[in-house]
């Protein structure tokens, strides 16, 4: 099973900002321990702070993957395009947040990409891409 991990703006900085809301772990350490733990899956990973370079890579790998766990940061609430890629591509996509969006900013509310994602886990942590993970393995 093919999966791609992709992380939006500012998600680079894991374990070094607002560590009280996003904890203090960098992504690479977890990405290396949902390695290690289900080595039946060719994972691939990939960061960008840049719309465009996260669009590209959507549809790069959107017609040949299994499954895209995707947590688009502050662009799932104003990128439009972001969610048109998403409804473009074949591989189903899980959107992630390791916040509860809806618990903060009231502008965090809105998802361009909820709707268009086949479900969305919101505020559990870093254990949020394993739950995503788990229903790839699943279905």
């Amino acid at each position: 099973m093919k999966i791609a991990i992709i992380n939006g703006p500012n998600l680079n900085l894991l374990g070094k900002r607002e560590t009280d809301i996003y904890g203090n772990k960098p992504f690479e350490n977890y990405f290396d321990e949902l390695k290690a733990k289900y080595p039946q899956v060719d994972f691939t990973y990939y960061q960008s702070n840049v719309e465009g370079e996260l669009i590209n890579e959507i549809q790069r790998i959107g017609f040949d993957f299994d499954g895209i766990i995707f947590n688009p940061g502050g662009y799932t609430h104003t990128s439009v395009a972001i969610g048109d890629a998403i409804a473009a591509v074949k591989a189903p996509v899980i959107e992630v947040h390791i916040s509860n969006v809806h618990a903060r900013e009231e502008f965090r509310k809105l998802s361009h990409v909820s709707g268009k994602s086949v479900g969305s886990i919101f505020g559990l942590g870093l254990k949020g891409y394993e739950l995503a993970l788990q229903w790839f393995l699943n279905h």
